[in-house]
């Protein structure tokens, strides 16, 4: 892929513009572009997976005898059907694996875990790119300062064979988060918050940009758990200026940071913002969601009483590097509760590997957990390891719907990967900071 993207317009060429409106215009060939206006954009990076990728477009790219415009600009990754247990799994994954070889398109991953996370760890991500994905968790891109939002088949259909969409240009909600988070609080539980306090309509279908001190001191793997449950916000997309840690993430993958200039992808001072709220994130507490919606959350402490019988870290949100240290911290030295089981599925095979170099899984396997393959699993429910009606769960998921992960009788509660793995210590919903003292 040619990842030499178009220099920003000069800053003194063009009003004050947010991190969004300056994406998008890079996209759009444009100096500035204004929020509502509809422009028309190139189209970087186009991403699918094997549930809604190939068995999807082929059929229609078939009827319309076209090709891909630019198969070194698609990556194809299989994680929602795999492993293949079944006569339909298997047919769904050798769909993703032959389409690739007669589309041409070389970067295809397979069954090397959930595409959120094998996408970035591949380098593909970086500031300035404007980019589509098949997964309405594709926001996550937002965490490097690149523009990318879910869309569904139709839409990809377009992409695929122009290399470009159109787009209404976002307005931006800043939410900025000011202090430090408190030993015990990640990523997972400011978006659990902002869930609940705006509800899972509050984006607005526009773009929303995290920011602060608090902000800027997540690792990436914490900022792309912001970005991905932008989604959750019903908002498009969920940005972070790139900074060092992007620069220091991406030198990480191997691609390297030479040529990545992070300076331009910043919202200016003065720039139109549809509201800009603050929050002290010292004041936060882990957040645990209950049944069935991210929106319904409240401090860990206030459920302690309730009781599980189940403990999943599992998905983009919940099982990255960072998330299994994360669960690690806890469970050393200690046993999941009787009669609660917990279930590990790592975001991807790197991530596993590593984990394992760094004594942090076997922490895990040692205190009682089982582990899963690495790919999407319980969360989008496919496979053996679904939650029946007599599951009471704890889960580091994005989402907790009624019927999502399994039997609509389950009850499924979400948190940290902290709170998760002391909740599986604790065998009932539990504060972890009370295990990390």
């Amino acid at each position: 892929m040619n990842s030499t993207l178009a220099p920003a317009p000069a800053p003194d060429a063009v009003p004050a513009q947010t991190l969004a409106q300056k994406l998008v215009a890079r996209a759009a060939g444009r100096s500035h572009v204004v929020p509502g206006e509809i422009v028309t954009c190139r189209v970087d990076l186009a991403m699918m997976h094997d549930s809604g990728g190939p068995r999807r477009v082929k059929p229609m790219l078939d009827r319309l005898g076209a090709k891909v415009w630019d198969p070194d600009k698609v990556v194809v990754v299989t994680d929602h059907y795999v492993p293949a247990y079944d006569d339909e799994s298997r047919a769904i994954v050798q769909i993703a694996r032959d389409w690739v070889k007669s589309a041409g398109v070389a970067r295809f991953h397979d069954t090397e875990g959930i595409c959120h996370v094998v996408v970035p760890q591949k380098g593909y991500l970086r500031p300035g790119m404007f980019a589509v994905g098949g997964d309405s968790h594709s926001p996550t891109g937002g965490a490097f300062g690149a523009y990318m939002f879910g869309v569904g088949a139709t839409e990809m259909l377009g992409v695929l064979v122009t290399g470009e969409i159109w787009l209404k240009v976002p307005h931006t909600l800043r939410m900025a988060w000011n202090g430090r988070l408190a030993p015990g609080v990640s990523a997972k539980d400011m978006m659990l918050f902002l869930c609940t306090r705006f509800g899972m309509d509050g984006g607005q279908y526009q773009a929303v940009e995290y920011a602060g001190p608090a902000v800027q001191a997540l690792s990436m793997q914490e900022r792309m758990t912001l970005s991905n449950m932008t989604a959750e916000l019903g908002a498009q997309a969920g940005l972070v200026a790139p900074d060092e840690v992007t620069r220091a993430w991406l030198a990480g993958t191997g691609a390297g940071a030479d040529g990545v200039d992070t300076a331009p992808w910043h919202t200016d001072a003065g720039a139109p913002l549809l509201a800009d709220h603050a929050f002290d994130a010292g004041a936060l507490a882990p957040q645990v969601a209950e049944p069935h919606s991210p929106a319904h959350g409240r401090d860990a402490a206030d459920l302690r009483g309730v009781a599980i019988n189940l403990a999943y870290v599992g998905a983009c949100t919940g099982a990255k590097l960072d998330d299994l240290r994360m669960a690690a911290q806890v469970l050393r030295g200690r046993r999941v509760a009787r009669g609660v089981r917990l279930l590990v599925a790592p975001a991807s095979l790197q991530d596993q590997q590593r984990a394992r170099d760094e004594g942090v899984l076997g922490a895990l396997l040692d205190a009682g957990a089982e582990l899963l393959p690495t790919s999407c699993g319980a969360c989008s429910g496919y496979g053996a390891h679904t939650f029946g009606p007599d599951v009471v769960a704890i889960s580091t998921t994005a989402r907790n719907f009624k019927g999502r992960m399994g039997s609509a009788e389950a009850r499924i509660y979400l948190g940290s990967p902290w709170t998760v793995a002391a909740s599986a210590v604790a065998g009932r919903v539990a504060d972890p900071r009370e295990m990390l003292q």
